[in-house]
């Protein structure tokens, strides 16, 4: 697809300079400020660990300064910024492109070189700020609602391809860009030319973002430590990195959670003209001070971001035995107590519930007593789901002090008082939850009771001589741990009722580890914040590049 042709001169609006001053500034130092203004006010470090009252009070002093001196003195004209995705042979730069597009707009395969025609990908929204220039006299120009309004995505050939047309085209592109996106490899990283390409950039002042393509999971982590070192070493600590594990043997798009994180990045350049070759120079003094209070705040950000790395492993730590302990529970019969043995007594005495005949293996019964019986052991099951209730509420408890003990005590993760849910709240919550949860077991025993396998003939018996409600609760029942309940339904049915038991005891203890997954999913919620997160300094990181090369 073509693009139109070069729209006609701008005229001054409102708020915004004239367009001869623009061209004469040749860049929109504004933008810069207003991004950072938006970003810095954006941040939230939740987490009270050491620094974080010193950065949110540097925040504030930030946010003054943008809005009551640079702001003002500031105006911007805005045009897409070019974002060159870039790299060696067989990095996945094409599929990288299409897959943030979403769709296949760029040629990708095995055949080398991939990539002989650059691509060239404005919003449509754009279109009327299209000028000519390089990079669209080199490339095909589509337009595509995949590319965040403001940039342009071009997909250059490979910078070592075996052709040298497509060599010198790859780096004359790269001089016109704005913004360089480096794709490398977890095999071909440590090359020479993937450094040589970002040392050009950096000396030219380009913003440079890279992605770790295919990198093995079992080393995902030792790559990346070494990747960010080299980086470290070679004056590029603020290039946003991006890594995308490998999928193996691959075609067509990426997953879209492997290239989530690159398009947050687009999305962070999306606006207006971001080329800033020039820099006005009465404005230096006042931007020149900014670097120092951006990496400052960006600091803090990763800091919460590390700290609630380490709360979240310190809770997840807890998990395996938190759920041992409520399985095991379940299954050592504690849920049943005091309370079902006494209630039965009750019911053997008054209802003479354990009396039942049985001959030739069946329970003998009349339906009407049968209704009785029923009747009675309602009750039971009222116990029963009491008592299961209760049981299953302390264990929940027993969970909940104890993560607190392990992120309260010496040497805990900083930063973890911040995840404690309110206590009464969380009573009140805990108690409706497995409330809820253990009417729904309880109700599930009339649905057991119709259909229990083995005789027909003692199942039925069995049925009109409890009821199928009362049949159903002699399951659960015994389910929970009542011996009383399991010794009469072996005397009316054998063993045709264990596999029923054994199904709701299974559930029972399904049901316990779902409540002991609430007390560590309700702090881990509480870490669930894009302000937590391990790029959430990346709005920050950019800018900063950004000022960086302004001053």
């Amino acid at each position: 697809m073509t693009h139109d042709s070069a729209p006609s001169a701008a005229r001054p609006v409102a708020g915004r300079p004239d367009p001869a001053v623009a061209s004469e500034l040749g860049m929109t130092v504004y933008d810069v400020a207003r991004d950072l203004r938006r970003d810095v006010d954006a941040v939230r470090l939740p987490l009270p660990i050491d620094g974080a009252k010193e950065a949110q009070g540097s925040r504030g002093r930030l946010l003054a300064q943008l809005d009551e001196h640079l702001l003002p003195r500031l105006r911007e004209l805005s045009s897409p910024a070019i974002v060159v995705v870039a790299g060696s042979t067989g990095a996945g730069k094409s599929t990288l492109y299409n897959s943030l597009l979403g769709e296949e707009v760029s040629r990708a395969g095995v055949l080398r070189p991939t990539t002989r025609e650059p691509v060239l990908a404005f919003n449509p929204l754009d279109r009327d700020v299209v000028h000519e220039g390089p990079a669209t006299e080199a490339s095909r120009v589509v337009y595509h609602d995949g590319v965040p309004r403001g940039t342009a995505l071009l997909d250059a050939p490979d910078l070592d391809s075996f052709l040298k047309e497509n060599r010198t085209t790859a780096h004359q592109l790269l001089e016109a860009a704005d913004l360089w996106l480096f794709v490398t490899t977890a095999a071909r990283y440590g090359d020479a030319l993937p450094w040589q390409a970002l040392s050009r950039a950096t000396e030219r002042g380009a913003s440079v973002a890279m992605v770790l393509n295919r990198v093995p999971r079992e080393t995902l982590t030792t790559i990346r430590g070494d990747l960010l070192l080299r980086l470290r070493e070679h004056g590029m600590t603020d290039v946003p990195l991006f890594v995308v594990p490998d999928l193996g043997p691959h075609e067509g798009l990426l997953d879209e959670a492997a290239v989530a994180p690159v398009r947050r990045w687009l999305s962070l350049l999306a606006g207006p003209d971001r080329s800033r070759a020039v820099i006005v120079r009465t404005l230096k003094g006042a931007l020149s001070a900014l670097p120092a209070w951006v990496t400052s705040l960006a600091d803090a950000v990763d800091a919460q971001g590390d700290a609630a790395h380490r709360i979240r492993a310190a809770i997840e730590k807890e998990r395996a035995a938190a759920l041992q302990l409520a399985r095991s529970g379940v299954a050592a019969g504690a849920v049943t107590g005091a309370a079902v043995e006494a209630r039965w007594r009750e019911l053997s005495a008054a209802a003479k519930i354990d009396r039942v005949k049985v001959s030739k293996d069946a329970a003998r019964s009349t339906a009407r007593a049968g209704r009785k019986r029923a009747a009675a052991l309602t009750g039971l099951r009222d116990e029963v789901r009491a008592t299961a209730a209760r049981a299953l509420t302390a264990t929940a408890e027993r969970v909940a002090d104890r993560l607190h003990a392990v992120l309260t005590a010496p040497g805990s993760p900083p930063g973890a008082s911040a995840v404690f849910p309110d206590a009464a709240a969380r009573a009140i919550a805990r108690e409706q939850g497995v409330a809820a949860s253990m009417a729904a077991w309880a109700a599930q025993g009339e649905q057991a009771a119709t259909s229990l396998g083995g005789d027909p003939r003692r199942v039925a018996a069995a049925s009109k001589a409890f009821g199928v409600d009362g049949l159903g609760t002699l399951l659960v029942a015994s389910a929970a741990g009542s011996s009383d309940a399991a010794r009469l339904l072996a005397r009316v049915l054998g063993e045709t009722h264990a596999p029923a038991v054994a199904s709701l005891r299974d559930d029972l203890a399904d049901r316990a580890a779902a409540c002991v997954d609430a007390e560590l999913d309700v702090l881990l919620g509480a870490l669930d914040s894009p302000h937590l997160t391990h790029d959430a300094s990346t709005a920050l990181r950019v800018r900063l590049a950004e000022l960086r090369r302004l001053t």
